[in-house]
């Protein structure tokens, strides 16, 4: 697919601190590009930048082509922009607050109102349309910016950390609303600091530390360049020492090593899935009683690649 974002060599300093230093990289259409640092790393003041909010002080960035430094009214109508905290107006109904932003985005006033109601069912606030906007849950508050930015059916979403402050079960809500975006075909650039629930959905990652971007890829290409390993664990009925042998000569194991009740099988994922080992072992004649994968977290890709530091 072809890049809806690309960002070379961006720097941008405040004064005399630098907060990004020489960033590159592009998000394709229809990606979800997963921005994932500590506080301070950088992620919000370049999701400003391609919101058109800060200028750089060098390098570029493009929105389909055009630069944000030179086309910002342009790019303001393709864009959705959620910050990490924004403002609502508290003397509205949820349904108000909708209706005034279809308004500021000039959408045809014969539309605006099945726009506003499709938005809300999107979002699943229509049951809270008629509530006042400071009686909203914070949960309920991050869904209505993503419902706000939605209304004029964007092609990319910048959402800066939108789980920030939220309950595991809006947490979970904000994860599947996401879901259906990238179904819809969104292309979707995220920042958070809670690295499990940004695995579960982006096609992508970007790793950043003191202003600099110090890995970015797909899951499997960073777990490859750091070769990290999945751990099984496996109860085998009637494993023997040929059994053994067979396994760690099975393409993809890096190790094999017995416990008291388990076997511990290491993984290369890139090159055997944990579902195909278990073919595997069935085709060795293993009776298997237990098969139990560890999850393989951001925590220990983001340990490895950062040092704790800021800009």
């Amino acid at each position: 697919m072809p890049a809806l974002v690309e960002i070379e060599r961006l720097f941008v300093s405040y004064g005399r601190t630098l907060a990004v230093r020489d960033i590159s990289f592009a998000v394709s259409k229809g990606e979800v590009f997963g921005f994932i640092g500590p506080n301070g790393a950088g992620k919000t003041t370049t999701i400003k930048v391609l919101a058109t909010l800060l200028r750089p002080s060098g390098g570029f960035a493009r929105i389909d082509g055009m630069d944000v430094t030179k086309e910002p009214q342009k790019i303001r109508r393709r864009i959705g922009y959620v910050p990490d905290f924004f403002g609502v107006y508290d003397d509205l109904t949820t349904s108000d607050y909708l209706h005034f932003f279809a308004a500021a985005y000039r959408v045809d006033h014969g539309r605006r109102m099945a726009v506003v109601e499709d938005v809300l069912a999107l979002t699943d606030l229509t049951g809270k349309k008629d509530s006042p906007v400071d009686a909203l849950s914070r949960g309920m508050k991050q869904r209505l910016g993503l419902a706000r930015i939605l209304i004029h059916d964007p092609d990319l979403l910048l959402l800066d950390e939108p789980a920030s402050g939220l309950d595991p079960r809006a947490r979970i809500e904000m994860r599947e609303l996401l879901k259906e975006l990238q179904k819809m075909g969104k292309t979707i650039i995220i920042s958070s600091h809670i690295l499990h629930e940004l695995s579960q959905i982006c096609t992508r990652i970007g790793i950043i530390e003191a202003g600099r971007l110090v890995a970015e890829g797909s899951l499997t290409d960073i777990y490859r360049r750091l070769d990290l390993k999945r751990v099984i664990h496996v109860q085998i009925v009637n494993l023997s020492e040929a059994m053994l042998q067979s396994i760690r000569a099975i393409p993809g194991v890096a190790s094999a090593e017995p416990a008291i009740d388990r076997l511990s099988i290491h993984i290369r994922e890139d090159v055997i899935q944990v579902e195909d080992l278990l073919i595997r072992l069935h085709q060795l004649g293993a009776r298997v009683r237990m098969y139990q994968p560890e999850a393989m977290d951001m925590e220990t890709v983001f340990m490895k690649l950062t040092e704790g530091k800021t800009a």
